[in-house]
């Protein structure tokens, strides 16, 4: 069997393990707009990058930070069209859960739900597997704090930092070099500056969610933003100058 039909075919098998097609939906989630989610000890922030919209666009009917239940936040990278119909599912799921347990669904849960749909779509004929990764974040009744990420081929697993969409794996690089779980706007400010690390015109292109316990879930507005950026960006002017300073006196 040629390259080419192993290329096609979904549910087959290359001789060397893999299946072309997750891949390259894995593809389309590298060329989607960033997304980060930083999980502090009473606080999880999501930050995302905005692709600019035209001028006659209203802004407000681009989402990509999406509130799945009270507790339960969702932010994407890959195709858009895809998150639409995973999001749907998830929110029948939440509404579902309520019904049938009368309890609020855990973050595990609905991460393990939202995996498991994109895993069915890599080992059907005739579909093809979701062309996005998802950060699934949130608290439990218990108080916990949780940060998932999903995959197109249907694996999940739990996060303190993670990132996706393209030069994610740069920007997971600067999480893990920086991350610490002290305070709440220190968790804010790291996920600012890990979008801040690719996202070139600053505050008009980000998006940023902050989760509490038991408290309503808060989407900064521009002002806000702006205030963030300007005080990442001092801090960023202050660390060079200590860093020339140190060289010089080598």
């Amino acid at each position: 069997m040629s390259s080419a039909r192993y290329d096609r075919a979904i549910t087959v098998f290359s001789p060397d393990g893999h299946l072309f097609q997750v891949e390259y939906a894995m593809e389309a989630v590298r060329k989607g707009t960033v997304a980060v989610g930083v999980r502090g000890k009473d606080v999880i922030v999501l930050g995302v990058e905005k692709k600019a919209t035209a001028k006659l666009q209203d802004a407000r009917s681009i989402r990509k930070i999406v509130k799945l239940d009270d507790h339960i936040c969702l932010t994407f990278a890959g195709l858009t069209a895809d998150s639409r119909v995973l999001i749907s599912k998830a929110l029948m799921e939440c509404q579902s859960y309520r019904l049938t347990v009368e309890d609020s669904p855990s973050v595990e849960y609905i991460s393990k739900f939202i995996a498991g749909i994109q895993q069915r779509y890599t080992q059907s004929g005739g579909v093809r597997p979701f062309g996005i990764s998802t950060l699934i974040v949130g608290f439990d009744t218990d108080g916990t704090p949780n940060l998932f990420q999903t995959d197109p081929s249907g694996s999940y697993s739990s996060w303190k930092a993670a990132a996706i969409g393209r030069s994610s794996k740069s920007v997971g690089e600067f999480l893990e070099k920086n991350y610490t779980d002290v305070s709440e706007e220190e968790s804010i400010k790291l996920a600012v500056r890990a979008l801040l690390e690719i996202v070139e015109s600053g505050n008009k292109n980000i998006e940023i969610a902050v989760i509490r316990n038991k408290q309503p879930i808060v989407l900064l507005d521009e002002q806000e933003i702006d205030k963030l950026v300007a005080v990442v960006e001092a801090e960023k002017e202050i660390q060079k100058e200590q860093e020339k300073s140190e060289k010089q006196q080598k």
